[in-house]
């Protein structure tokens, strides 16, 4: 069962890398400002609604983190 556990503790590890890594900063910068002038409307919204969907799935996957971990705790105890 403990493997069975870390496995799938070392899988949310590599998706939290994965999606960190993904997402812009927050502050791009002088040239963000200069290029997001080149954007259009849609193409604005559509990099919010992609940094809108990473930022929900980090947040689902820091949950998972922290109850495996809490499993694995108490099944390391044992």
């Amino acid at each position: 069962m403990s493997l069975v556990v870390n496995i799938i503790y070392l899988i949310i590890c590599l998706a939290i890398i994965a999606i960190v890594l993904l997402q812009s900063g927050r502050s791009a910068g002088l040239s963000g400002s200069i290029a997001g002038g080149a954007e259009t409307f849609f193409g604005k919204n559509k990099a919010r609604a992609y940094e809108a969907l990473l930022s929900k799935y980090t947040g689902w996957i820091a949950v998972l983190f922290v109850i495996v971990s809490i499993i694995l705790v108490f099944l390391l105890r044992e």
